[in-house]
């Protein structure tokens, strides 16, 4: 099998690095990647919302598979040209990815569905979103109703913070905080049978203590021991099914995976967000623990035949990853500094890349999250001290990360 992945991040490197260790893959190929990614795979210039560009560059290289990374690629339709090509495609419709293209849709999707979520309002006036204000009160939540790389969600206790937001974003959903530990699942769908992958959990702020700003996500670990056994079942069965029936009655079946963001409440488990991908960093920890060969789950969504696959089997253990970001980031993050100590990570540790590039033989930043340090052992415990000790050893000028990641999980 000849896969191709369309995307530059973390995640990507994780997927495929995951797909050159199956037996399935004769090829790896990856537009436009990162440096990391390069150990792996192929990479190809493309501009990975261009769905033509995509489409031939599929074409170009016989692909048998192309697996896209990011929401903006999606969201613009790259998966309907490349299924319009003829070549199988993991990712959903440009008509389905409005699942996190739109909270607003989404919203409207899981009302249908009767899926548990918080009650909210859609505004696009300040009028409407300071009565919406003030009927939730505090803690205020407020999402840019469009695609904003994991940072158009605010949450505060400052009301004039919160009616800036949503100001300046235009259109925005207005919702009720849902209190309770949160957990990432990923749902595998072919548009009518979906599986669950093992729950994960992000770190969303920038700073120990969950302060600061949200980010794309500065870390995670898998599993959660400390998580209801029957979670993925009941998720699935709540959330995840019935959402997908509705995509489907509506004449949009769902192919991809659908991210779940979770709140553990007192009343249950209930959706904070749907996403179109894979989350990253979660991927990094979940596809690390997949026993599985990936390949052959994705194709089979794509193809519409994931009802002959049993649950995926993962090894023993756990996985933290850590995310070293570039100085100034969440804000406007310093690029171009260079990285050093990569090859000094080993043993129990790895490194990938999410914002590298090359400048000549050197490794250097590109982007505001920079690295995700991944650690493995028997537990969390010791996950977590792998993953710590591999960067300790990598040294990027005024670089940030959190020191408290997977902490819940001990």
């Amino acid at each position: 099998m000849r896969v191709l992945v369309i995307g530059s991040g973390g995640r990507e490197h994780a997927l495929c690095r995951s797909l050159a260790a199956d037996p399935q893959v004769t090829e790896v190929h990856c537009a436009p990647g990162n440096a990391g990614v390069a150990q792996v795979a192929t990479l190809h210039p493309v501009v990975p919302t261009d769905p033509e560009a995509v489409a031939r560059l599929a074409a170009d290289l016989g692909a048998d598979l192309v697996v896209i990374g990011p929401e903006a690629p999606l969201v613009a339709g790259v998966a309907d040209a490349v299924r319009q090509a003829g070549i199988p495609c993991f990712g959903p419709s440009a008509e389905a990815a409005r699942i996190e293209g739109s909270k607003a849709f989404a919203k409207d999707i899981m009302a249908a569905a009767g899926v548990p979520t918080a009650r909210s309002y859609t505004c696009v006036t300040p009028e409407e979103a300071a009565a919406a204000l003030e009927e939730f009160g505090t803690p205020y939540v407020v999402k840019d109703d469009g695609l904003a790389a994991g940072k158009g969600v605010v949450v505060t206790e400052d009301r004039d913070e919160a009616l800036k937001h949503a100001v300046a974003c235009g259109r925005v959903v207005i919702e009720e905080f849902l209190d309770g530990p949160e957990v990432s699942l990923f749902a595998l769908c072919d548009g009518s049978t979906a599986v669950p992958l093992q729950p994960a959990q992000d770190h969303k702020r920038a700073y120990d203590g969950d302060l600061g700003p949200n980010t794309g996500g500065m870390g995670a670990y898998t599993p959660l021991t400390w998580a209801p056994a029957d979670l993925a079942d009941r998720v699935m069965a709540e959330t995840v099914l019935p959402t997908v029936t509705e995509l489907a009655r509506r004449g949009t079946p769902y192919t991809g995976v659908l991210f779940v963001g979770l709140a553990l409440t007192a009343g249950g488990p209930k959706v904070i967000e749907f996403n179109a991908r894979f989350g990253d960093p979660e991927t990094q920890v979940v596809l690390d623990r997949l026993e599985t060969p990936l390949a052959g789950l994705l194709l089979a969504c794509a193809n519409g035949t994931l009802d002959r696959f049993g649950p995926p089997a993962y090894r023993e253990g756990a996985a933290v990853t850590v995310v070293v970001a570039a100085e100034n980031y969440p804000a406007e993050p310093v690029k171009g500094d260079a990285i050093e100590g990569l090859s000094d990570v080993a043993g129990d540790a790895y490194v990938l890349h999410s914002g590298t590039a090359f400048d000549g033989d050197h490794v250097v930043s590109s982007g505001g999250r920079v690295l995700s340090v991944v650690g493995t052992g028997p537990d969390v415990a010791a996950a977590r001290e792998a993953a710590y000790g591999a960067v300790a050893r990598i040294r990027l000028r005024g670089s940030h990360h959190r020191t408290d990641i997977a902490t819940q999980g001990l």
